[in-house]
């Protein structure tokens, strides 16, 4: 039986991003007992169970999908670009990209400060 986790409500969904100089990185934990990295606090690790500690992740990565949204969303001026980056050593984390031109699977990526509305955001590096 699979179980979740409700988000309660006026919780930011995003994760935590700690920015040093020209890096960002996103503030996690990471289980002592199987390694797996969340890009959350979380009390327990989500894959064993077993007990977490805090973690940086980031700031470099490589883009495992990408894409271009074209339709209009509250908040958002289309289009604008997407990708899905699996931080060096980290979880997997949803990233703005700038401009509106999808990267190439595998292209290396760097976190950047987060933008005007809180967005994660990433530049190639």
């Amino acid at each position: 039986m699979s179980q979740t986790t409700a988000v309660p409500a006026g919780t930011d969904p995003r994760p935590r991003v700690v920015v040093r100089g020209d890096d960002a990185v996103v503030a996690g934990v990471r289980c002592t007992e199987c390694g797996h990295p969340v890009a959350f606090v979380r009390p327990r690790c989500p894959a064993c169970r077993g007990p977490v500690e805090p973690a940086e992740f980031g700031p470099a990565g490589t883009a495992w999908s990408s894409t271009v949204v074209r339709i209009p969303v509250p908040g958002r001026e289309p289009p604008y670009a997407l990708a899905y980056l699996d931080l060096d050593d980290g979880p997997r984390v949803l990233a703005h990209l700038p401009g509106d031109r999808a990267v190439p699977v595998g292209t290396r990526l760097r976190l950047t400060a987060p933008d005007e509305a809180g967005d994660l955001t990433a530049e190639e590096a």
